[in-house]
């Protein structure tokens, strides 16, 4: 285990530079630096309450080149937007460029993904390291995902509420996927999910659009669970310890006598272990998360869903030919 508590030197954060440089190599994308805590912490190099430290070396190291600036990957909210380049093409590659993009006008009519299905399927996490590394799965099978942040907050469970009752207005069942921590409140959070969906029941929005009954919803916890733990050797941290250093463990702590606690106590013990783990096997996780995507898609949904595509774009193909449009853009490409 590391210890922060030790003078800072330039030894020491070139020696934690390279082991964290070596852990980015077997993991293949970047997460945050919240992210690399909870890494670091399976790897039980450090514990939940030093993860403040941690992000302060990274961030020196990163101030003094010993990691990439962009080590780490951006929080989306504090992404610039207005940002202008100037174009170095020439006018007539400009134009042509964009003429020649014209081809590609079928493959941007999206089908209606859910006609003929049986299920629609939204997906949220509780670590936004996990959103980077589910959604090359879910985009092939067109599932949205967010990231909860623990626990949601009330506007993004309307949201995702919203499209269940419009899917269900369609005839689909629907079904939520919840990937969290194994821990106490890790399954406190998907316990709670339904109840949390009931209190927005009778939410109105602006275009007066009803709130949703969850009566009807599947809620599919995948993750962590601990047969997967298990069965993919994830490191169990041996504590109970907050984000605020608090102790959950403890007879002191305020929720130490619930229910739940009594529970995980006797069932798990004194142990989690962090949904950031998954992030050191992604190929295990990606394919994992896919498996239960297909327990109600079929296997054969990424194929179904290819051929949706392919139908309109050929329809979208037939049209442009039987207007001159594509006989127009051969003869605009050889004009330039």
């Amino acid at each position: 285990m590391i210890d922060f508590n030790n003078r800072v030197t330039d030894d020491k954060l070139k020696e934690f530079a390279d082991h964290m440089i070596e852990l980015s190599e077997t993991i293949g994308f970047k997460i945050s630096s919240r992210g690399w805590c909870y890494t670091m912490e399976t790897e039980r190099y450090i514990n939940k309450d030093q993860f403040d430290k941690v992000e302060g070396w990274i961030n020196k190291c990163r101030k003094r080149g010993y990691l990439p600036i962009d080590f780490v990957a951006e929080d989306s909210s504090r992404e610039f937007s207005g940002v202008e380049e100037m174009n170095v093409l020439s006018y007539e590659k400009h134009i042509k460029n964009w003429i020649e993009a014209m081809y590609d006008i079928p493959y941007y009519y999206d089908p209606n993904w859910w006609e003929g299905e049986e299920y629609y399927i939204q997906m949220i996490v509780e670590k936004v390291d996990l959103v980077t590394l589910a959604s090359p799965v879910l985009e092939k099978y067109h599932i949205p995902i967010a990231n909860t942040k623990g626990w949601s907050s009330m506007l993004q469970r309307a949201l995702y509420a919203r499209r269940f009752k419009e899917a269900e207005e369609r005839g689909l069942q629907c079904v939520l996927l919840y990937f969290g921590d194994h821990d106490p409140d890790g399954l406190r959070i998907a316990d709670n999910i339904r109840k949390n969906l009931f209190d927005l029941q009778y939410v109105l929005w602006d275009d007066k659009f009803k709130g949703y009954d969850p009566r009807n919803l599947i809620i599919d916890r995948i993750g962590l669970t601990y047969d997967f733990i298990q069965e993919n050797k994830l490191t169990w941290i041996d504590n109970l310890i907050t984000g605020s250093g608090r102790n959950l463990a403890s007879p002191t702590h305020r929720n130490y006598s619930l229910p739940y606690m009594k529970k995980y106590l006797k069932e798990i013990g004194i142990r989690k272990c962090e949904a950031n783990a998954c992030v050191i096997i992604p190929t295990k996780t990606r394919k994992y998360i896919e498996n239960q995507i297909q327990k109600y898609y079929g296997e054969d949904a990424e194929e179904r869903f290819a051929k949706k595509k392919e139908v309109v774009g050929d329809k979208v193909k037939e049209v442009m030919d039987e207007k001159g449009i594509t006989e127009l853009i051969e003869e605009s490409i050889e004009r330039l």
